[in-house]
């Protein structure tokens, strides 16, 4: 079967995810930090002090995405990265208080995103992100 460019899975699922990203970006303006490394500090605020590949693999993030936000993390004093040959990595107390003050952002930011879905844009992105897991 030919396909079209406007009919790319991997495309069309990248163009929703930037459409999402900018209304998080908007929250994160003011704080120096990307989604990817607020993604990163709020599973550390679930999880607590884990192996640093375990973030990779709940977040689906690469390995090389990890390492690098982990390292810039690490320079603003919001993670703490222990020196052993597979790093464990846990939120310092700047880091937490940070993630505390982003949660009510985000929060906003996920109200609009919902109700711009409603229900059934919420259902279909489950179903979608349940057939392609």
């Amino acid at each position: 079967m030919k396909y079209r460019l406007e009919q790319c899975i991997g495309s069309r699922l990248r163009r929703l995810s930037r459409i999402a990203d900018a209304e998080i970006r908007k929250v994160l303006g003011g704080y120096n930090i990307t989604e990817n490394q607020m993604t990163i500090l709020f599973t550390l605020h679930e999880l607590g002090r884990v192996e640093q590949g375990k973030i990779g693999e709940v977040q689906c993030l690469e390995r090389s995405t990890v390492s690098r936000n982990i390292k810039l993390l690490e320079k603003q004093h919001l993670i703490s990265r222990s020196a052993s040959y597979r790093p464990e990595v846990e939120l310092t107390t700047e880091g937490m208080n940070l993630v505390k003050v982003l949660i009510p952002k985000w929060e906003g930011a996920m109200d609009i995103l919902v109700d711009k879905l409603e229900k059934e844009g919420l259902d279909g992105l489950q179903n979608l992100e349940r057939k392609l897991i």
